[in-house]
């Protein structure tokens, strides 16, 4: 089986990155892991990271299992992103949101028993 074993999300500017998301989720960085062009979140599982490049770009798109999507959609906005408005599905209620630097994501509470 091919699981995710680790991966990076791409950010302009490595600070505002860690400020935000550690403001948005609680996330700490491992400082000796961590340098000026790499920020290595602590604890993570699957292992990851923010990788800063030149030029924005966004392939990959992430989902996030949260609790309250509506919560951290307001979240998202108080920290200077933005966020679609949040839809439910069979598989629960999601919504896509972007940083503050355009980089976008989407949060997803599942559904029960899904």
């Amino acid at each position: 089986m091919i699981q995710l074993g680790y991966f990076t999300i791409d950010t302009l500017d490595v600070d505002k990155a860690r400020a935000f998301y550690g403001a948005l989720f609680g996330w700490t960085f491992d400082e000796a892991a961590s340098k000026p062009t790499y920020a290595h979140v602590e604890g993570s599982d699957p292992a990851f990271g923010f990788t800063k490049v030149e030029r924005a770009k966004d392939f990959t798109h992430l989902y996030f299992r949260v609790d309250d999507v509506d919560a951290l959609c307001k979240r998202v906005m108080e920290l200077g992103g933005k966020a679609a408005v949040p839809s439910d599905s069979a598989s629960g209620r999601s919504v896509v949101v972007s940083d503050d630097q355009g980089v976008s994501f989407s949060l997803w509470t599942p559904a029960p028993g899904y």
